[in-house]
């Protein structure tokens, strides 16, 4: 039998592994696939690494690593200890991206919050320096980043369009909701995929009539998650926006529309000239798709310590029930803060909300998912639980010394692993056409 070439991944920010899972299951037997050949976890200011560890038993059961360096601060890790790979992936903190001048920096540009972005850019920068720079990219981040900051709406991520550019990446980029798609999960986020100028792909890009046909119709994300375009948009042959290809300059200088940020949902960036598109998914894709009940445990499995005792309920109440009230800002800014009633308990027959951070620990909170058991009782999540919202396997983030509330941090951060796997089959699929 003929072997299969390998596209090789370095996967970043790996946490628990949620771009490998959905990677290793898009490969098929197709002539390609995807193999892991680098990875790296780091979780500041913790005497435990968690998530690393979590990884390492599900993906290293012998614990033997080629690689010493998967579990260090990636701000420390010189790219010739990186080995060669093709397909950089990676769901990186969304932070502040803002730029700034300083002597000591050779290129004039460090980030002053977004480190971690900077850190994506200098692996890709340092790579093509010594003429490996990888031929893809998949990046995942909360939609926010369209949008942000708030002051400049948008200049966060036209900063990260212009930084690949100049790298010579083709960029692409569409806000996916996962439930949207048929998954149990109402989670939104933006999915950011680059093109060396030099692959077939880009070329494939170049060659269309208009680029806005590869983002709504040929492209590795249409494909995957197809979308119909707004009425509201402007003619599709409207060029939307051109990015400086000065970095500095679009730091200090981009404005968004009425301070409204300028990227819609879908778009792509070629030479610095942004085509952007608000669209929406099929109705017929979340009619047929899982809900919240689809994936709960039976009440009997689930242990006593996620359900609500009585006398608690009301505390419950009150944290899901509307709030209006004075607040100061840290600068002494007076305003009134407001905000809905949530369900209580959360609907078991549409998909759940986002799963967050916070959704551990038995403490009444706003944002945890309740709900109500088949014998009328109340009770939280469990681990198992919320790792197929995410559709990560059972207990893959079980682990000794992990605790419950972290193995619902992991998940809050996670990503929903059949998004990853649908876009990996539709790179493969392009490549082999």
């Amino acid at each position: 039998m003929k072997k299969k070439k390998e596209i090789k991944v370095a996967e970043l920010f790996a946490g628990v592994g949620g771009f490998r899972l959905g990677l290793e299951a898009s490969n098929s037997r197709k002539s390609i696939k995807y193999k892991v050949v680098w990875f790296n976890q780091w979780e500041p200011s913790t005497k435990e690494q968690h998530a690393w560890k979590v990884y390492i038993r599900k993906f290293h059961q012998n614990g033997k690593i080629k690689h010493n360096n998967t579990n260090t601060d990636i701000s420390k890790i010189n790219v010739l200890d990186i080995p060669d790979f093709d397909l950089l992936v990676g769901g990186f903190p969304c932070q502040d991206y803002s730029v700034a001048r300083t002597l000591k920096q050779a290129d004039g540009i460090v980030g002053k919050k977004g480190v971690l972005w900077w850190q994506i850019e200098r692996i890709i920068r340092d790579k093509a320096n010594i003429k490996k720079a990888p031929s893809y990219l998949i990046l995942e981040n909360v939609d926010r980043l369209l949008k942000s900051p708030a002051k400049q709406r948008g200049r966060d991520f036209a900063i990260m369009l212009a930084s690949l550019n100049k790298l010579g990446y083709i960029v692409e980029w569409r806000v996916i909701n996962a439930a949207e798609y048929g998954m149990p999960q109402r989670r939104r986020r933006v999915f950011i995929l680059g093109y060396k100028n030099d692959t077939m792909i880009s070329k494939k890009i170049r060659a269309l009539e208009h680029p806005t046909y590869w983002i709504l119709d040929e492209g590795v994300i249409a494909k995957s998650f197809p979308v119909i375009q707004s009425k509201i948009n402007k003619p599709i042959h409207d060029e939307f926006l051109t990015v400086d290809d000065n970095i500095l300059k679009v730091s200090d200088n981009f404005k968004g529309d009425n301070n409204k940020t300028p990227f819609g949902n879908t778009g792509i960036m070629i030479d610095y000239k942004v085509f952007s598109l608000k669209t929406t998914a099929p109705e017929h894709f979340a009619r047929k798709g899982a809900v919240l009940k689809s994936i709960l445990l039976d009440e009997k499995d689930v242990g006593e310590e996620y359900f609500i005792k009585k006398r608690d309920i009301e505390k419950w109440k009150c944290h899901k029930g509307a709030k209006s009230e004075p607040r100061r800002s840290s600068s002494g800014h007076e305003y009134h803060y407001s905000e809905g009633a949530m369900f209580f308990p959360d609907s078991i027959d549409k998909p759940s909300r986002t799963i967050v951070t916070g959704e551990g620990g038995n403490s009444p909170s706003r944002f945890k998912h309740v709900v109500r058991t088949p014998s009328g009782r109340l009770r939280r999540l469990t681990p198992v639980e919320l790792e197929r919202l995410n559709m990560f396997p059972d207990n893959h983030t079980k682990h000794e010394g992990v605790t419950d509330t972290k193995r619902a941090f992991f998940m809050g951060n996670a990503l929903v692993v059949d998004i990853v796997k649908r876009l990996g089959v539709a790179l493969i699929n392009k490549l082999v056409e």
